[in-house]
């Protein structure tokens, strides 16, 4: 199947986006970010298997999807933010985090290793995106567009070349990373 044929065939998308949803739950799993108390000690800095599990999939991401765009494999849809939209994702994300103690993606995670919990934070999910979605056209309307950002990627802010911002930022998260081991952190 040529790439042309993948991206006109949506059953194929639909089963890529499961597999790869799989093994995403897999590695988080496997990196140990589902278990609750690893999060707990992220967020009491004690643990930072998180955000060193964070920091690795945003370079691979990020240079994954760099690089395949530049192949033509895939096309960027970017969307412009604002400081409303911010602000009310922000609060939604945080609420859930705090009474669920799982974020979306370690939820789902932690759902599929069988954690009763999580199983019920994921029926809160459904129920929270059915409501946004319900009372979206009118957020839209006010509060999410309120404050727009001045520009839609990181490289449209500061005016350089993507190549170049996705090979800094990478430079750094790397330093980052690599100035957690040397601390023993």
């Amino acid at each position: 199947m040529t790439l042309k044929q993948l991206r006109s065939n949506t059953h194929a998308q639909l089963v890529l986006g499961l597999v790869f949803g799989v093994a995403f739950g897999f590695l988080l799993q496997k990196g140990g970010v589902t278990e609750y108390g690893v999060i707990l000690g992220q967020l009491l800095l004690t643990d930072f298997t998180v955000v060193k599990v964070m920091l690795a999939a945003i370079v691979v991401g990020m240079i994954g999807v760099f690089l395949m765009n530049r192949a033509g494999m895939v096309s960027l849809h970017t969307r412009s933010g604002s400081v409303g939209a911010t602000v009310i994702g922000g609060l939604i994300f945080g609420a859930g985090f705090a009474v669920l103690g799982y974020c979306p993606g370690t939820a789902a995670g932690a759902f599929g290793s069988g954690a009763l919990d999580a199983a019920i934070g994921m029926i809160g999910i459904a129920i929270g995106a059915g409501i946004f979605a319900r009372f979206y056209p009118a957020l839209d309307r006010t509060v999410l567009k309120r404050g727009e950002f001045p520009a839609e990627t990181i490289p449209e802010l500061v005016g350089m070349k993507r190549g170049i911002v996705v090979a800094v930022v990478a430079v750094l998260i790397l330093c980052l990373l690599y100035s957690f081991e040397v601390l023993g952190i």
